[in-house]
């Protein structure tokens, strides 16, 4: 009985420092009531692909709509002409270069960078600032003599930045919409 609550007030503790130094760095925390400010439904528009990726654009977009559905700030829906918020754009030509080398100059490491052109509008017109480290993001991932292993590797990697930028995105608008 004295052990758990010992353990119970060190979790409460543990729990106030970590506001009160989350808070302290400029961080806060942001509650979704019934939308995001006078917003309660967002279209997200498939995004064009610029770059030579085949079916990026599929997989960005579903990350975004993914993102939105998690966080339920927002009702998604398809029709862009009932939807209070429209996002929309392009993703970018995908980066990938090499990181870091063997000895006998192989490449064991790839980064990706995925950048994205995206816009939200309002239904009345007005645009939504975004904040700029929103668009792009850089993953690294294993180079293997396995061919389907490294491109393994990078899908799963090209997922990942697609779900940092995803939530990135969705906070960048929640920072903006919210008072």
């Amino acid at each position: 009985m004295i052990r758990s609550r010992a353990v119970a007030g060190i979790l409460v503790w543990i729990s106030l420092v970590s506001i009160a130094v989350s808070t302290g760095c400029g961080y806060r925390l942001v509650r979704y009531d019934g939308g995001l400010g006078d917003l309660g439904s967002v279209s997200i528009r498939t995004l064009s692909n610029e770059s030579y990726e085949p079916g990026v654009e599929f997989i960005v977009s579903d990350a975004l709509r993914r993102e939105f559905l998690r966080r339920g700030a927002l009702v998604v829906t398809e029709e862009s002409g009932r939807a209070d918020l429209v996002l929309h754009g392009a993703v970018l030509p995908v980066e990938t270069s090499g990181r870091s080398f063997s000895s006998v100059a192989l490449i064991l490491e790839y980064e990706l960078t995925l950048s994205l052109e995206l816009t939200a509008s309002r239904r009345d017109g007005r645009m939504l600032p975004m904040a700029a480290n929103a668009l792009r993001e850089s993953e690294r991932y294993l180079a293997s003599a396995d061919l389907e292993a490294t491109r393994k590797n990078r899908e799963e990697a090209l997922r990942r930045v697609a779900g940092v930028l995803a939530g990135r995105i969705h906070d960048s608008l929640a920072e903006v919409l919210t008072p």
